[in-house]
């Protein structure tokens, strides 16, 4: 009887599992969706300026070049932080995550300063299409990364009290997940619009 109550819980906590991960994938397949359509209005936006300030003109390549390096490398070390994980090392699991978060708030902090910049010279997301679509997009990312990085300290605390068991590796594998999908959703921002914007 109590081997089939405790099979019974297995079951139920299995299929709570597997539907907390298909709602994971439902989101960012949502997410994707919205990306899509915030790229398809840059793609035709991109070109109306009303003779005002081009990317050329506003993109600074070694900005948005140490906001790339600054994600990939946040990237590699959540890719890290999995690892430790695997390993059962608590000590470099938060470790990792650590840095993840800290490269992540530089970041942010970069693409802040960016805008401000951006604005100090007229450049605001009123004043054309271009503008308009070009804060609209970036700025969506940037508000993803700034959840991401709440979501990953939230876990980390939560490691921080309970330890590594199988919550928290589920929950650290799809931080995980969360955090190398923008990194890809950036790598298309950084070709589209700043490549191409400064070509």
């Amino acid at each position: 009887m109590a081997q089939s109550a405790i099979s019974v819980d297995a079951h139920h906590e299995h299929q709570h599992d597997t539907f907390k991960l298909l709602g994971f994938w439902i989101f960012l397949v949502t997410d994707c969706i919205i990306f899509a359509c915030l790229f398809a209005v840059y793609a035709v936006l991109r070109t109306h300026t009303d003779g005002d300030l081009t990317g050329r003109e506003l993109f600074e390549v070694k900005g948005f070049t140490a906001e790339t390096f600054i994600l990939l490398a946040s990237s590699f070390t959540s890719g890290l932080a999995s690892l430790a994980m695997h390993k059962g090392s608590k000590k470099q699991l938060l470790g990792w995550l650590a840095v993840t978060v800290l490269l992540g708030l530089s970041f942010v902090g970069l693409e802040i300063t960016e805008f401000a910049k951006m604005a100090s010279e007229g450049a605001k997301i009123s004043k054309n299409g271009f503008l308009s679509s070009f804060f609209t997009l970036v700025g969506t990312h940037g508000l993803h990364v700034s959840f991401g990085l709440i979501w990953m300290i939230g876990v980390m605390v939560q490691i921080g009290r309970h330890g590594i068991d199988s919550l928290t590796k589920e929950k650290v594998t799809i931080v995980g997940l969360y955090w190398h999908f923008l990194d890809v959703v950036w790598i298309f921002i950084f070709t589209v619009v700043y490549l191409l914007g400064v070509m």
